[in-house]
């Protein structure tokens, strides 16, 4: 059984770091395409960043320079190092991995199938 375990989000003042995490269970992170999404009230759910088998990452446009999606292999963890934080950036944070053909979900070359339960980050000015 799959499982995405995200963790680390919280509330900071505009300007702050904050480091989310997400655990893999019973899948191989490194082997498929990974990757951070978002969803603020009243907004879709969109495409933070991502990380591919190959190793490329590629950013929305919104957070390129301040945040940066990474894992470790061996903890079978994805990281997204979060920076110079701004209130725009609040939302509830989902960490996705690749399922298979039939994901419904398309993000930067690639679809996903596997979810997270979130976790929520605040900013404040």
């Amino acid at each position: 059984q799959v499982q995405l375990v995200e963790s680390g989000g919280g509330s900071v003042q505009a300007g702050g770091s904050l480091r989310l995490s997400c655990a893999a269970s019973g899948y191989t992170s490194s082997s498929n395409c990974m990757a951070w999404f978002r969803q603020a009230p009243g907004k879709l759910r969109v495409g933070v960043a991502v990380i591919r088998p190959d190793g490329t990452t590629s950013y929305a446009d919104s957070v390129k320079g301040r945040f940066t999606i990474s894992q470790d292999n061996a903890k079978n963890t994805l990281y997204l190092q979060m920076n110079s934080l701004k209130p725009e950036d609040t939302a509830m944070y989902y960490c996705a991995g690749r399922a298979g053909p039939y994901d419904k979900t398309w993000y930067a070359g690639c679809t996903y199938g596997y979810w997270g339960q979130g976790t929520q980050v605040t900013v404040s000015s």
